[in-house]
């Protein structure tokens, strides 16, 4: 059996909307907490739609924590490389715009999925491993996802990144930029938006796709909203449209890419660096077309709700 781990944190989306009418009297409109982040949101997706997945994280012992366990739980997502901690759980707060849009803004000082440990030795059935947003920035735990990257990688794991770049916890820019240029090396396929991709190439430590062609990664799959999803190898680029859809909000939609990715190479043998890097354009058109549905169902509905394999033609 090929099984998925799936690495970083799992928190809370408060979520609200500017384009709310003020409360009485002239207050804030209510928020709404809704379970999220972007490693949770991935292996979600991956557990309803029926990949054997796993998240590693550390989960707080709080209210919101054991909400958490109880979701992945749900999913039908293991949770034996789960740390429980005492520290909180951390907060974001997601606003909503008028064209579904979402700003985040973040309260993680001393929050409990910072402070995860090294896993160890991932199980032999363990064949892709996905990294990504917060946890690739917030020391330590920064540090400990990126030794599980390089090593996972060196035991011929297939490793996905995700940047899902939130500028308001990123206190150098340029730091950060040349930390994700060392990933590269180690890395097999990037997902990112397109406004991700602007924000990595710009400034004096900036870098494109080109660069992480040439370090060794072996697809390149952007994002651009209603404009589609675009992949990208040393071989060929071809981009498949958004499938229509009411767009409610986007809070999840890149998160869900990343799971119908995996689980549409775990559904075609494809969970390996070498099969990844042999893989013609017809199947990474069928791979995009396949991650596209998932990510309209996503943003069809209010928060980060991706969908069971039930909802979907194509599963």
């Amino acid at each position: 059996m090929r099984e998925i781990v799936v690495c970083g944190e799992a928190l809370v989306d408060v979520v609200g909307t500017s384009a709310s009418p003020a409360g009485a009297g002239g207050g804030l409109s209510p928020l709404q907490p809704a379970l999220g982040g972007g490693p949770f949101n991935v292996a979600v997706t991956l557990g309803r739609l029926g990949s054997a997945v796993s998240l590693c994280s550390a989960v707080s012992t709080d209210t919101y924590g054991e909400a958490i366990v109880s979701a992945l739980r749900s999913a039908g997502v293991g949770t034996s490389l789960l740390q429980r901690r005492a520290e909180p759980t951390s907060l974001a707060l997601a606003t909503i715009g008028p064209d579904g849009g979402a700003q985040y803004s973040f309260y993680v000082e001393g929050t409990a999925d910072c402070q995860v440990s090294d896993p160890g030795p991932l199980a032999s059935t363990v064949a892709a491993v996905c990294f990504g947003t917060l946890s690739m920035v917030l020391e330590p735990g920064a540090s400990v996802y990126e030794s599980l990257l390089r090593r996972s990688h060196g035991e011929g794991r297939l490793v996905i990144v995700d940047p899902n770049i939130r500028p308001a916890v990123i206190a150098d820019p340029d730091a950060y930029r040349r930390r994700f240029a060392s990933w590269t090396s180690s890395v097999d396929i990037v997902k990112l938006s397109d406004e991700d991709a602007g924000w990595l190439a710009s400034g004096p430590d900036g870098t494109t796709g080109d660069e992480w062609l040439a370090a060794g990664v072996s697809a390149i799959i952007t994002t651009a909203g209603a404009a589609g999803i675009t992949v990208r190898t040393r071989h060929t680029e071809l981009t498949v449209p958004a499938p229509p859809t009411q767009v409610v909000d986007t809070i999840g939609a890149g998160d869900s890419v990343v799971g119908g990715v995996l689980r549409h190479l775990d559904r075609i043998g494809a969970l390996s660096s070498v099969a990844v890097a042999e893989l013609d354009a017809d199947q990474w058109r069928a791979t995009a077309e396949f991650a596209g549905e998932v990510a309209a169902v996503t943003v069809s509905r209010p928060g980060a709700d991706p969908p069971w394999a039930s909802e979907l033609a194509s599963d």
